[in-house]
């Protein structure tokens, strides 16, 4: 599970922003207990503010150091695609990306510093026995190893200026290193109100989209209905198609059945087999009466469209209990829905192993279904740069635990509003002088 995520001199963030996931209110069934830590875990966190205040940028950030550590050997050979804060001295100083994981119980810790030309610090590190210890730490071209970790050695022949030790140390399947490398690339990233070309949308290789097919391809063996089954919280996760629609009834679209099937225009070639094969074609079964049709994913309004391409992406997050986040989570998508996806996450039946969602949003009524702690706010400064504040903690005084959220923030008594100068506005259209 996250605990908690800090960033630097990314995008518009320059100064070091934190969100963390450990609760303040700890008596709620929400907050999950983290032993080790002394502490309890949110399950969902929601970022909020004015248009271009930064929240997608804090996703993009965690989404960037996922991306790094699963491709910095093989795509890193000339520069380190990193994006620095454009104005001031935010070109010629480092970003720096901490994040820190509960993996089986143990708190890991990773800290990163690049710049575009070269890694300049990067560290990862445990905590058994609630005492720091160093997994590996590499400085100025210097890796110095936790004693015992001589299976990892071979790493000093792959690391550069621009790899990342993490990404080399996976191959040597080192316990350790797999265990916090494997839980940070389980994270799942997907904007759900992203418009794709109607080509895209019917040939299906949007990695999304394809998520939510596979469970719907998968034939399941049991009877089971209920959107999950508890009865064996150590099985490993999958797909399984009586669950995927479960969600998909959720919605109450009036959607009965999914058909998977073979396209007939085009051709796509296979990346494991190198042959030929029609693209993959999805037609959702709507019901009325007595009467089913299945109709064309494309024939589809936005927001089942939206609702659709969720399902894959919450139900592998809900069953391996990974993060999932979703940059404005509130597009195309009725309130209703989601608010019953918040509650997914919130709910230990539905969410049994701890999956957190981490998302951003404009819809204020989704504040109603979230506690304090799980609220944080995001605004620009006069120098462009993006802050992030607690809601919790909201201008050093604590926010009361039965307040009103949305009534509060539509009221500006958190800020993080946009701020419209009507009269600049209405001169610029030439209705006043």
């Amino acid at each position: 599970m996250l605990i908690r995520f800090e960033v630097s001199n990314y995008r518009s963030i320059l100064e070091p922003v934190e969100l963390s996931m450990v609760a303040v209110d700890r008596d709620r069934v929400e907050a999950r207990e983290a032993a080790s830590l002394g502490e309890s875990l949110l399950t969902v966190a929601a970022l909020y503010g004015p248009n271009a205040s930064g929240k997608s940028n804090i996703v993009a950030a965690f989404t960037w150091l996922r991306d790094a550590v699963q491709h910095s050997l093989r795509t890193w050979d000339d520069e380190i695609p990193v994006e620095p804060f454009a104005f001031g001295d935010g070109p010629g100083r480092p970003s720096e990306f901490i994040v820190e994981l509960l993996v089986d119980g143990i708190r890991f810790e990773y800290v990163l510093e690049v710049h575009r030309r070269a890694v300049h610090y990067e560290g990862l590190f445990h905590y058994p026995e609630k005492r720091r210890r160093r997994v590996f730490e590499r400085e100025s071209g210097e890796l110095k190893l936790q004693r015992g970790l001589g299976g990892i050695a071979g790493t000093r022949e792959l690391m550069t200026d621009r790899t990342l030790v993490l990404t080399a140390a996976r191959r040597f399947r080192e316990p350790l290193v797999s265990k916090f490398a494997g839980e940070l690339l389980r994270t799942l990233a997907m904007s759900p109100g992203q418009r794709l070309p109607e080509v895209i949308e019917m040939a299906v290789p949007y990695r999304a989209l394809r998520s939510t097919v596979r469970w719907f391809e998968y034939l399941s063996e049991s009877d089971q209905e209920a959107l999950f089954d508890v009865a064996s919280p150590g099985a490993p996760p999958g797909p399984d198609r009586e669950q995927a629609l479960a969600l998909l009834r959720i919605a109450d679209l009036g959607i009965d059945d999914v058909l998977i099937d073979e396209g007939e225009k085009t051709l796509q070639r296979s990346a494991e087999t190198g042959a030929s094969r029609p693209p993959k074609r999805v037609r959702l079964v709507h019901r009325a009466a007595t009467e089913k049709v299945p109709l064309d994913f494309r024939a589809e309004s936005e927001g089942t469209r939206t609702w659709f391409r969720l399902i894959g992406p919450v139900l592998t997050a809900l069953r391996s209990g990974s993060l999932l986040l979703l940059d404005e989570l509130d597009a195309s998508l009725h309130p209703t829905l989601s608010a019953q996806l918040l509650g997914l996450f919130h709910n230990p039946a539905t969410n049994p192993r701890g999956a957190q969602l981490v998302f951003t949003a404009h819809d204020t009524s989704l504040l109603n279904h979230l506690n304090r702690d799980e609220v944080w706010l995001t605004e620009k400064s006069d120098s462009g740069a993006t802050r992030l504040g607690a809601l919790a903690e909201f201008a050093g005084e604590r926010v009361r635990r039965s307040q009103n959220l949305e009534r509060a923030y539509l009221h500006g008594r958190f800020g993080a509003l946009p701020d419209v100068d009507q009269a600049e506005l209405l001169r610029a259209l030439g209705l006043i002088g």
